[in-house]
């Protein structure tokens, strides 16, 4: 299969890419068999490109040891920080107007809890934040406020 791959890449002139989300739960022989993978006919062109999306555990496994191999062959890695404050305002209001909305259903002080309970993760702040539009939804409230906002994260905290 590699070999016909390499020809199909050889002749459309491309290099396929695979990405693997949630990298962080491969299991060990998996993240090896990866590193096979991209040492395939190393002495020529690479064939294949992996992209490894995953949280921070993932840079932690990739560390370890038994993964040496695997870490020597990133090229490239980035770690995406966190929203700061000045960025969630803007965030918001993006996110309110992809769902059809333009008016700000979030209350300054509500916005504030927000940020400092998701520490400007954006898939917390996410949840957080439908959480909180749920119960201001349920109470016909206008706009959430921080007293929705509680709610929502003891809705979301384990």
């Amino acid at each position: 299969m590699l070999r016909r791959q390499s020809r199909f890449t050889d002749w459309a002139r491309q290099q396929p890419v695979l990405v693997v989300d949630e990298a962080q739960h491969l299991r060990s022989d998996v993240i090896e068999d990866l590193r096979l993978l991209t040492n395939f006919d190393m002495d020529t062109a690479p064939r294949l490109c992996l992209v490894l999306v995953g949280l921070t555990a993932l840079r932690q496994r990739l560390s370890m040891a038994v993964h040496e191999s695997m870490q020597q062959r990133l090229i490239v890695q980035h770690h995406l920080r966190g929203l700061t404050r000045e960025e969630l305002d803007p965030y918001l209001a993006h996110r309110l107007r992809l769902a059809g909305c333009e008016l700000p259903l979030f209350d300054p002080p509500a916005i504030e809890a927000l940020y400092q309970s998701a520490r400007g993760l954006p898939r917390l702040i996410n949840r957080i934040a439908h959480y909180a539009l749920s119960a201001a939804a349920v109470e016909k409230a206008r706009t959430v406020d921080a007293e929705h906002l509680a709610r929502a994260v003891e809705d979301v905290r384990p």
